[in-house]
C-alpha cells in the first residue's frame, strides 16, 4: 500500500520569518515519518505562494529533512534556504536509525563519493569510513548520486549496492493533478473543513474498502495552506463547495463497516454512480473533514496532517 501526502508550495505563507517557516516544515516531515508516508509531494500554489523565502523553499527544506543526517552535509552543503535547519526536529526514521537499520539485510541510503575502475565505487553510507563496493551489472552510477545499500553485517562490514528505490520518505515537486493521476494513487482524499465529517462508522467503511479493493489500495491525501484551503486553491465555485460534505456514493450504505452493495444487474445505477464519482470536484474521490468539531478558527496544515494521518493509519 502506497501513501502519498500532498502539500502546497504556499505552506509557509503565514510564517513570521524563515526560522518559523523551517520549524513548521519540520513538523510536516515528522508527521509524514511517524505515519510511514511513502511520498511527500509539494504541488504549486502560485496565487498563494508569496515567494519571500525563495523559489522552492518548501520542497528544499522538506528534502533536506528527509535526508539521513549522516548524508546531509555532503548532499546539501551551504544553501540560503537551509539557514535555519538547526531548528528541525529529528525524524529518527526506522529506516535510518535504531536496531532495524543495523539488522541483517537492512537497507540504507548512501552517496557515491568516487567512481573507480572495474565497476567499483566508494560510498558514504554513515559508517565510520566510506566503503568500496561493486556496481551490479546493468546499473550505472555517478559521483554524488544517492544509492541504496543493503547491509548484512557491520562488524565486519558486509554490504552491497542494490538497484532498488531509496529507503525512507521521498520528497517530490509535482503538479496536483499529475499526482492524483498516478497508478498507485489509491483513494484520493482532500482534507478540508468543508468535507464529509469523519466518524467511527465512516472510518471503518473506508478502511475496509481500501483493504478489499486492490484498485484503491492506499491513499493520496491533499492538504491546503493556512487560511487558503483546497477549495480556494482549486478555485471551486460556492455551490460546489456546499456539496463537498456529502459522503460519496461508492462508500454509501452501512456506516458501521458493512461493504456497500448494489442490485445485481442494475447496470444503469452502477454507471450513474461511476459518472458521478468521475466528476468529483478537483479530481478527488472523497472530501474529508477529520476535525469535525474544531475548537480553533484555523487548523494549521501541520496539525491537520497529524489529525488526518492518525485515523487513516488504523486497520480493521
Amino acid at each position: 500500500m502506497t501513501v502519498s501526502v500532498l502539500v502546497p508550495s504556499s505552506l509557509t505563507r503565514e510564517a513570521e520569518d524563515k526560522r518559523e517557516a523551517t520549524r513548521k516544515l519540520g513538523y510536516v516531515a515528522r508527521a509524514a515519518t511517524i505515519f510511514r508516508v511513502d511520498r511527500l509531494i509539494v504541488y504549486p500554489d502560485r496565487e498563494g505562494d508569496t515567494g519571500r523565502f525563495g523559489d522552492g523553499f518548501v520542497s528544499t527544506v522538506l528534502r533536506y529533512a528527509a535526508t539521513p543526517p549522516y548524508l546531509r552535509n555532503e548532499a546539501w552543503g551551504m544553501r540560503d534556504e537551509l539557514e535555519y535547519v538547526g531548528v528541525l526536529p529529528p525524524l529518527r526514521a526506522t529506516s535510518q536509525t535504531g536496531s532495524e537499520s543495523d539488522g541483517s539485510g537492512s537497507l540504507r541510503q548512501g552517496i557515491v563519493t568516487e567512481v573507480g575502475p572495474d565497476q567499483r565505487v566508494r560510498v558514504n553510507c554513515g559508517l565510520q569510513h566510506p566503503i568500496s563496493l561493486n556496481v551490479p551489472p546493468k546499473m550505472a552510477v555517478s559521483e554524488g548520486e544517492r544509492v541504496t545499500i543493503r547491509i548484512s553485517s557491520r562488524r565486519p562490514v558486509r554490504a552491497k549496492l542494490v538497484d532498488e528505490p531509496l529507503p525512507g520518505l521521498t520528497v517530490e515537486r509535482t503538479d496536483l493533478q499529475a499526482a492524483l493521476s498516478r497508478e498507485d494513487a489509491g483513494v484520493r482524499i482532500a482534507a478540508s473543513r468543508f468535507g464529509a465529517e469523519l466518524t467511527v462508522g465512516r472510518l471503518g467503511t473506508l478502511a475496509g474498502h481500501t483493504e478489499r479493493d486492490t484498485t484503491r489500495d492506499g491513499y493520496t491525501i491533499a492538504f491546503g495552506a493556512p487560511e487558503r484551503g483546497l477549495p480556494a486553491i482549486l478555485e471551486l465555485e460556492d455551490t460546489t463547495v456546499e456539496s463537498l460534505s456529502a459522503w460519496p456514493s461508492w462508500l454509501a450504505g452501512d456506516e458501521d463497516g458493512v461493504e456497500p452493495t448494489s442490485a445485481a444487474g442494475d447496470d444503469d445505477t452502477v454507471a450513474a454512480e461511476t459518472d458521478a464519482d468521475a466528476a468529483d470536484p478537483g479530481g478527488f474521490d472523497l472530501w474529508l473533514n477529520t476535525v469535525p468539531d474544531q475548537g480553533s478558527d484555523v487548523v494549521r496544515t501541520e496539525e491537520a496532517l497529524f489529525a488526518t494521518l492518525a485515523p487513516l493509519s488504523l486497520r480493521e
